[in-house]
């Protein structure tokens, strides 16, 4: 049930923050963003560093629309290990393929890399401005097959078999044959859990390929020498 704080708090909070980028509003202007926004969020929800936006298996019952701060996404596998799916940046949705799923519910842990804000609007008032906005439908299930794309790429990442393999499949979507560089945006360690694997593990690799005169790193910047070996490795 909504109260008049949360009412105000959220209507209060609705010019802080710039939701233009976000590719839920694509193609809409500056007044009809804030017009949804001002008759759909029902709470404005703050977080800090480390705290757990959700747990996987809550039912999700509002569209959680990060507006401010970083969260990632991970599972915990039989064995201990720590999986990273994803980073998701405002100003971006959570889950939102899963909100109007006959099983509703969180696929993983979602925790907040930082201090981090959500606009929080109820999954029946989201459903009712998407059937008034066209644009606004097409941009959401655009979103959702975007996001079936790379979970599918997820998938393939763990049908290989070695750890130089997993890496070199991220390394080669992440530079092009013309853009043979790229800024890493994980630490080692969050990389190690995106592969599901020990931190030394992953540094052994890296230091292997870089022996090989595969790839250089300096500091976060990564650049690959040797594509053709690269690929043969997947």
């Amino acid at each position: 049930m909504l109260t008049l704080f949360t009412l105000f708090t959220a209507y209060t909070c609705m010019g802080e923050y710039d939701l233009s980028g976000c590719p839920l509003f694509q193609g809409l202007s500056q007044e009809e963003i804030t017009q949804i926004m001002e008759r759909s969020v029902a709470e404005v929800r703050t977080l800090q560093k480390g705290a757990y936006v959700a747990r996987q298996g809550d039912t999700i019952r509002f569209l959680y629309l990060l507006v401010d701060g970083l969260v990632r996404t991970e599972m915990i596998t039989k064995e201990g290990n720590v999986i990273e799916i994803d980073f998701i940046e405002a100003v971006h949705p959570l889950a939102p393929a899963f909100i109007f799923a006959g099983q509703n519910r969180f696929p993983v842990d979602v925790v907040a890399s930082g201090p981090c804000v959500f606009y929080m609007i109820p999954d029946s008032v989201w459903l009712q401005e998407m059937m008034k906005n066209k644009e606004l439908l097409l941009n959401f299930m655009r979103l959702n097959s975007n996001m079936t794309v790379f979970l599918a790429n997820k998938l393939q990442l763990f049908t290989i078999k070695s750890l130089k393999g997993r890496l070199s499949l991220y390394i080669l979507e992440n530079t092009t044959p013309l853009q043979n560089s790229f800024i890493l945006k994980r630490t080692q360690t969050q990389l190690a859990e995106y592969f599901g694997v020990q931190r030394p593990s992953l540094a052994r690799t890296i230091g292997e390929m870089i022996n090989e005169e595969i790839i250089t790193l300096y500091k976060r910047k990564l650049t690959v020498l040797d594509r053709e070996r690269m690929e043969k490795l997947i």
